[in-house]
């Protein structure tokens, strides 16, 4: 069965840091993109950051220089790293699974809340 689980979610003050992790299963980590979305409330959903297997990255601008996205293939593990957070980065982050670093994802996970207080 395809899972993907996410981890690391929270409440963190503005400026803070928070790690997310989201552990997938074999069958659709290796060879595959790996991503991060969010959603804030009463918006859309929207790509954070992608990662394929080779380590090639894709930003969303409102996070470059600040959120790492990484992989652990090894482990099947997907990380996010978020610093100097901000208000506007509340939302729900969801991890997915994806041809490509900008294509739709074809499986979500069930998604963890960061919240950042000003």
């Amino acid at each position: 069965q395809v899972q993907l689980v996410e981890s690391g979610g929270g409440l963190v003050q503005s400026g803070g840091s928070l790690r997310l992790s989201c552990a997938a299963s074999g069958s659709i980590f290796s060879g595959y993109a790996m991503g991060w979305y969010r959603q804030a409330p009463g918006s859309e959903r929207e790509l954070v950051a992608a990662i394929i297997s080779s380590g090639r990255t894709n930003y969303a601008d409102s996070v470059k220089g600040r959120f790492t996205i990484s992989r652990d293939n090894s482990k099947n593990t997907v990380y996010l790293q978020m610093n100097s957070l901000k208000p506007e980065d509340t939302a729900v982050y969801y991890c997915t699974a994806q041809i490509g670093l900008s294509t739709t994802p074809f499986h979500w996970g069930q998604g963890t809340q960061v919240t950042v207080s000003s």
